[in-house]
Parts: C-alpha cells; sequence; structure tokens
C-alpha cells in the first residue's frame, strides 16, 4: 500500500454477476480481506442488486506511457511505413511532439496511468527501460509492472534499451520474470528475421512477451508456438502504422498465448475498451468470421497476467489473488459481450490491492463513508465520481501548458465540471 492510501477494511460485493476465469458467469458475491480476495466476508457489504457485471480488473500488456498524447502521428496519407524507424522520426519532427514537449514526462505518465484507469485497467507494462520509469512508476494511481527484462528489438537499429537482449532475458528467467520485446514490427529482413534472432541468441521461450509480430511467417508461429512464449496483439497501431496486422487467427490455431496492448496514443487506440472493439471488429473484416467475446475477455486477463508471470496474484477472481476488480453496468445480457461493447461510461467500480480507486459515490462507503485525502470528485457522463488522484488539476496543468483547450479523449471528463 502507498504512502498515504486509506486503511481498508475487509468488504463484499454481492449480488452481481461474476465473471472469472474457468467458471461459468453467474449470480454470487466477491468478498475482499485487505489487498486480497478471501474466502469469506464481514465489514461492509454492498448490495450490487443483480444488475452488475464483476470482472477481474483489465490487464494491458503493452504502452508506451511516456508517448500518451494526442493527436495521431502517422504515415502521408496513401502510404504506410516499412518498419518503426521512420514513424519515429516523423513523430519527433510533429507538432504533436513539439506540444507534448511543453510538459513534463512525469505529467504524462500520469495521464497514461489514467488513460489506463479509465478504462478499467489496473495493470500495465510501460515499454521503456527501468533506468527511465523506476523512480516515476510507483507513484502512480494504476499499477505498472517493474519487474521484466526488456530489450527495445532485435534489430541492429533498435534503441539499445536495457545490457543487452542474452543478459535481459537471463535476469528475467532467474527472477520469473516476463523477458519484453518488439519483434517483427516491419518488413525490412532484419524484422522479418526477429524470431531467429532470438533463437540463435538461445532467448526463444515461455518468457517471452513477442508484441507486434506483424512479419511473422507461418514457420515463425510455428516456432513461437513450441517456445510457449506470449503475444501482444496492438491492432490499431499496426493498421494504423503499416496496414496490416500479425496474423491473429493462426497465431490463435497454434495455441499462442495471445494478449492485447494499446500502444501509445500517438498510433493506437485511446484505451483499452476501444483497442479490444477494434480489434474485434478487424477479425471479422479480416476473416468474414467472429473474435467470440469469451476469447477476448481472456486475452485482456488471465492470458495477460500469464505472460507477465503473474497468473498466481492477478487475472481472475479466485480466492487469494490480489482484489483486482472492475465492475460494469450490465448493458447486454452476455457477460463477455457486455464487456467487449463497454465504454468507459459504463465504469461502476475499479479497486486495486483491494482499495476502491475509482467508482460511483455509491462505493464511498468502502472508502470509510466519506472521500478520503489523496482522492478527488470529477463527472463522467453526468455520473459524480471519486478517483484516486487529482486528474482535473493534472487536466488544467496541461491546458495551460500548451495555451489552449486540449482535448485527450482517453480522459473522459471535463476539469471545470464537478
Amino acid at each position: 500500500m502507498r504512502k498515504g492510501d486509506p486503511k481498508i477494511t475487509d468488504y463484499s460485493l454481492k449480488n452481481g454477476v461474476i465473471v472469472t476465469a474457468d467458471k461459468d458467469p453467474g449470480v454470487g458475491a466477491v468478498q475482499v480481506q485487505g489487498n486480497k480476495l478471501g474466502p469469506s466476508g464481514s465489514g461492509v457489504a454492498m448490495d450490487l442488486g443483480g444488475v452488475s457485471f464483476v470482472y477481474p480488473a483489465l490487464i494491458n500488456t503493452h504502452d508506451h506511457m511516456r508517448g500518451n498524447y494526442l493527436p495521431r502521428v502517422g504515415p502521408k496519407p496513401g502510404t504506410f511505413y516499412l518498419t518503426w524507424l521512420p514513424w519515429d522520426n516523423d513523430l519527433k519532427a510533429s507538432e504533436a511532439f513539439m506540444e507534448r514537449s511543453k510538459i513534463l514526462p512525469e505529467d504524462i505518465y500520469f495521464f497514461s496511468a489514467y488513460k489506463n484507469l479509465f478504462s478499467g485497467v489496473t495493470t500495465v507494462h510501460d515499454h521503456f527501460p527501468q533506468s527511465f520509469n523506476r523512480g516515476i512508476l510507483p507513484t502512480l494511481p494504476v499499477r505498472a509492472i517493474l519487474n521484466y527484462g526488456l530489450a527495445h528489438e532485435a534489430s541492429s537499429y533498435d534503441l539499445k534499451w536495457g545490457d543487452g537482449i542474452e543478459v535481459e532475458h537471463k535476469r528475467a528467467v532467474a527472477n520469473n520474470w516476463p523477458f519484453i520485446t518488439h519483434l517483427s514490427e516491419g518488413f525490412d529482413d532484419e524484422s522479418m528475421g526477429g524470431v531467429e534472432t532470438l533463437e540463435r541468441l538461445g532467448v526463444l521461450d515461455n518468457h517471452c512477451l513477442l508484441v507486434h509480430g506483424i512479419g511473422f511467417s507461418d514457420e515463425d508461429i510455428r516456432k513461437v508456438a513450441r517456445a510457449g512464449a506470449s503475444i501482444s496483439w496492438c491492432p490499431a497501431s499496426n493498421m494504423f502504422m503499416f496496414n496490416v496486422t500479425c496474423k491473429i487467427r493462426k497465431l490463435l490455431q497454434a495455441g499462442v498465448n495471445v494478449t492485447i496492448g494499446t500502444d501509445s496514443t500517438h498510433t493506437g487506440s485511446c484505451n483499452l475498451l476501444v483497442e479490444i472493439r477494434f480489434a474485434r471488429e478487424l477479425y471479422r473484416k479480416l476473416y468474414g468470421e467472429d473474435l467470440p467475446g469469451k476469447r477476448i475477455f481472456e486475452m485482456i486477463t488471465c492470458n495477460a497476467a500469464r505472460a507477465f508471470w503473474l497468473e498466481d496474484s492477478l487475472g481472475s477472481l479466485d480466492e487469494g489473488k490480489l482484489a483486482d476488480i472492475l465492475v460494469l453496468k450490465a448493458q447486454k445480457d452476455d457477460p463477455y459481450e457486455n464487456l467487449v461493447s463497454a465504454s468507459m461510461a459504463d465504469i461502476e467500480l475499479l479497486t486495486m490491492d483491494g482499495k476502491p480507486i475509482y467508482g460511483e459515490l455509491r462505493f464511498i462507503e468502502l472508502l470509510g463513508g466519506s472521500l478520503p485525502q489523496g482522492y478527488t470528485r470529477i463527472t463522467v457522463n453526468n455520473r459524480p465520481m471519486f478517483i484516486v488522484g487529482d486528474p482535473a488539476s493534472l487536466y488544467r496543468m496541461a491546458r495551460e501548458k500548451v495555451g489552449f483547450k486540449k482535448l485527450l479523449d482517453f480522459l473522459p471528463f471535463e476539469p471545470e465540471v464537478y
């Protein structure tokens, strides 16, 4: 628990439709004891009235938390990139980058944390080396994982983050961490040979979380599946930059552990809820068939926890795991369809480590009956909400820095409205 956090007492959320991995959804209750899900409830009991769905909080396996800003920056109309590198050059020469540079990197990190929080995400990976982010990540209102091995990419022109692929991978294996790298994000010879590079270095295994994979061959997919590696699928960013995404149906048919990431808002969706809707629509367009809502649910919960090597503590609502809970309005009868069609306006409550970090005011009872220090109020879709931290002040500050009323689509409120 972070310094200054309110003391969390035991509580339960009862009479909700419980949706978790490996169990059929059904009306029931979740019990919170301290920061974990417990076997029995005591303390405050909140009745959800049978009209809310209760899920594990969502997990975003790929974000660039130093770079979440708008608008998107991409290729010239009618063209697409061959690799990520010309995009990086275009970004750094763009007006959006110059505008973003007026805001402190630490504040961009907080914007990124709220981007995730407002879409039901409590756990996210920031694809930057710990030398960049280890000071800021523990201060954020969501859980940005700190323990991972990292390479920017497996190419001669990558950004040389970390201590090198082999050292970073060895460290990940020794500590039961993921080893995370972009791979095959492009179509030059080096990008297309990414899997072979990891294989040659002896690091292609089940610790690998490989981001993008748009250049994978069928043989690459077989190798990734045999190794037990995971994939972070970022379809919106892929289509925007390259007009193609990974061979997602073949990856799923091969049994690869597929997760979903947003990438930064400079190329990807504004948040994970938008990303999963895009992913489903794209799958239908590509293959003429549906990507089941249950499978998407698994990608952003239990699959993602497995990819992060955190499946003992996250990804489902099982007793003993961390009490990361997402409560959504029941807009559809099917719980999986309800999730994949949800918007930011549908979130009723979000908890992390048992602590309510965002929710409707009726849930203040879980915080002791009044708004604790370190929380503020905002209005989302005409609903008064409590939230940890002060995103309204952050939003106002950014507008002052850039000199106009900047709109950021991942923030679902106006800071002047309370």
